[in-house]
């Protein structure tokens, strides 16, 4: 899928979208956490009073969302747990860290705040709408969170390249993500067929690759982490393990 204005590797064994080439979305080294929770400002265009549901879906529809495909995607989902996978990008937070807390906006305006989860184990994922590594990982994230009792676990997915609503809500509705997705925007803005620039979430988890994930424990600490595709099995394994379930 030709971008104009973002290079994309493709890891052949654990593969992912490489963020370099995305103005403002190349994280050298490891932000230090913000002692205060990040708020992140939506585009006028979530607010939800001036956003009504039928100009969001409007919206959505004339993007002519699409699921990409590239070469080796959607494999590294099917292998066992123990697959020697690449190391996690260097700019992503230590394990024991405090995960910087921020609230963010969904689609439709709501307003999620990641320390409301405290006391569940999350799994916490940055994505693009456009990258067929995050299109892959969809389906199989959907299934996983469908086998977890919600008492003990949440899901939640920011958008990691600044995209706009429309273009978020159509990656929602196209692969009826059961979870908060939520806006990050960034400079310049993204859309589906726009690649943007990280927003200050993103940032401050360091953010090199598409997908990337984190595992917070119930006291918002990182756990777990790793970027690229991953095994199912793999995250259903670790985030038992954390979770002591």
């Amino acid at each position: 899928m030709n971008r104009r204005s973002v290079r994309r590797t493709l890891l052949l064994s654990t593969a992912g979208v490489v963020v370099a080439g995305i103005a403002a979305a190349v994280i050298a080294t490891r932000p230090a956490p913000s002692p205060a929770p990040i708020e992140s400002v939506p585009p006028a265009s979530a607010q939800a009073a001036d956003s009504p549901k039928d100009a969001l879906e409007a919206a959505a529809d004339a993007l002519g969302f699409r699921q990409t495909t590239a070469e080796n995607v959607g494999l590294v989902e099917n292998l066992p747990p123990d697959t020697t996978l690449l190391a996690p990008s260097k700019s992503m937070l230590a394990v024991g860290a405090a995960a910087p807390d921020f609230t963010l906006s969904t689609a439709t305006g709501e307003r999620i705040r990641l320390s409301d989860f405290r006391g569940k184990t999350v799994l916490l994922e940055f994505f693009a709408t456009w990258c067929p590594h995050c299109q892959a990982e969809a389906r199989h994230l959907t299934k996983l969170f469908g086998n977890l009792p919600s008492k003990d676990f949440a899901f939640l997915s920011v958008n990691a390249d600044g995209e706009d609503p429309a273009s978020l809500y159509a990656f929602d509705r196209f692969f009826q993500i059961p979870w908060p997705t939520l806006l990050d925007p960034g400079t310049p803005a993204g859309s589906y067929k726009q690649a943007g620039g990280a927003g200050p979430v993103t940032s401050a988890y360091g953010v090199a690759l598409y997908p990337t994930f984190y595992i917070i424990d119930a006291r918002g600490r990182v756990a777990w982490r790793n970027d690229r595709e991953q095994p199912d099995l793999l995250l259903s394994q670790k985030l038992h393990e954390i979770a002591g379930t």
